[in-house]
Parts: structure tokens; C-alpha cells; sequence
């Protein structure tokens, strides 16, 4: 019993101490620790945002994997990271942040109270809807086109991320 409680102690630890540590690093900094936010990362870059982010916040991101940006054509993608399309890019960057900290709880919590949908302000002014369906959480986008949060609550100093499979976008 000893032996497990034990376990469960130094388990414990190493889940507080990863907490901590993660909450000590800004939006941008646990993007620019992850190479599956490289993608992400140079979009941010392209569109001189990283200061942004950097900020006090709190913000939320609803932040695309690698994965979700190669559902865009290359050609597409090249095009807005190049600095004349700096504005373009801005926009459909700052779709993906919502002011203040949405933890999951929250989300589900508001998601309840719609009655499976929320519509929440992005900091590009355009909403993005919440949904729930199929026992999934989604964010539907200004187009009608959804993408899936597949993992939660990434905690930072200055906000939380949520990942997402597909880059949504504003009209």
C-alpha cells in the first residue's frame, strides 16, 4: 500500500511540475517548443502576430496542427505567408483567437446552456461558432466548414490552446 501511494505521490508531482512549467511559457512559446505548430508558427511570423501573443492576453487559441494546415493547398499557403498577403493572413490568424481563457470546462459549460451550440467573438472580429455533435466538439466556421478541437487546455501564462484539425475560416 506503501509502494502505491508512493507512486501515486511522485505521479502526482510530475503532473503538478509540468503544469507549472507549461504555465510558465507564453501561447508562443509552447508553439514555437512543438514541431507540430511549425506550420502554425511561421503563419504568426509571416503575419506579425508573435508580439501579439506574447501579450499579457489571456487569449484562447484554437491553434491548427501541421496537419490541418496541409489540408490547404501549397500553393494557397505559400502565397498568404508571402508579406503582401500579410493582411489576408492577419485575418484568418486572429479568427483563431478569442479574448479571454476558455478552458474546456467552459466551453462545455456554454455549450450546455446553448443547447449544443455558442457563438464566441475572435479577436478578428468575425464570430466562430461552437458545436456539439456526434459527441465531438467542433468549430464551425463563417463558411459553414467545421474543424474538429482534438485535444484541450494547453495551458500557457497568458492563456490556453486548443488544437484543431483544420484551419477555419472567415468570409
Amino acid at each position: 500500500m506503501k509502494k502505491f501511494a508512493l507512486t501515486i505521490t511522485m505521479i502526482t508531482a510530475m503532473v503538478f511540475g509540468l503544469t507549472v512549467q507549461a504555465q510558465s511559457k507564453s501561447i508562443v512559446d509552447i508553439a514555437v517548443g512543438n514541431k507540430n505548430f511549425s506550420t502554425l508558427v511561421a503563419a504568426l511570423q509571416a503575419a506579425d502576430l508573435v508580439d501579439a501573443l506574447n501579450g499579457d492576453g489571456p487569449f484562447t487559441v484554437f491553434a491548427p496542427n501541421n496537419a490541418a494546415f496541409g489540408k490547404i493547398d501549397s500553393g494557397t499557403l505559400n502565397s498568404l505567408l508571402e508579406p503582401k498577403n500579410k493582411s489576408a493572413l492577419s485575418g484568418i490568424l486572429t479568427y483563431h483567437v478569442v479574448s479571454g481563457k476558455l478552458a474546456a470546462t467552459d466551453v462545455v459549460s456554454a455549450l450546455k446552456k446553448g443547447k449544443g451550440t455558442v457563438e464566441v467573438k475572435t479577436l478578428s472580429g468575425v464570430p466562430l461558432t461552437v458545436v456539439e455533435k456526434d459527441g465531438k466538439i467542433w468549430l464551425k466556421d463563417a463558411n459553414g466548414n467545421y474543424s474538429e478541437i482534438i485535444k484541450t487546455d494547453i495551458m500557457a501564462n497568458n492563456g490556453v490552446i486548443h488544437v484543431i484539425d483544420s484551419v477555419v475560416m472567415p468570409k
